[in-house]
């Protein structure tokens, strides 16, 4: 499967996630404070909770019910309660457009 535009560069706010769905699959997208954009799983592995309803700090995304915090970059969780990590995507920008393919998790 092609990878699919889910947002333009301009609709990104730094340091905060939004829910994107691309066939199915519930992923949050975030820019970073350096301009990276990365792309998690959305559902937080230890409540079924929407991680992008939480906080961005640095590399990490926290889910708002727990606790918990996510690196942004592998989507391991970094301290409990959650242990399991959720999937990362490949993110493409190109032309100021973000594209993902929910099927391209990146191996970490």
């Amino acid at each position: 499967m092609a990878a699919t535009k889910v947002a333009s560069m301009d609709e990104l706010v730094t340091d905060q996630a939004i829910r994107v769905v691309v066939d199915g699959t519930p992923i949050a997208v975030v820019k970073d404070s350096s301009g990276a954009v990365h792309a998690i799983g959305d559902t937080c592995t230890h409540g079924e909770i929407s991680l992008s309803e939480g906080f961005v700090e640095g590399e990490t995304l926290e889910c708002w019910a727990h606790g918990s915090q996510f690196s942004l970059v592998t989507g391991k969780p970094l301290n409990l309660p959650a242990y399991e990590p959720v999937p990362v995507f490949q993110v493409d920008v190109i032309d100021g457009d973000v594209y993902i393919d929910p099927n391209a998790t990146k191996e970490i």
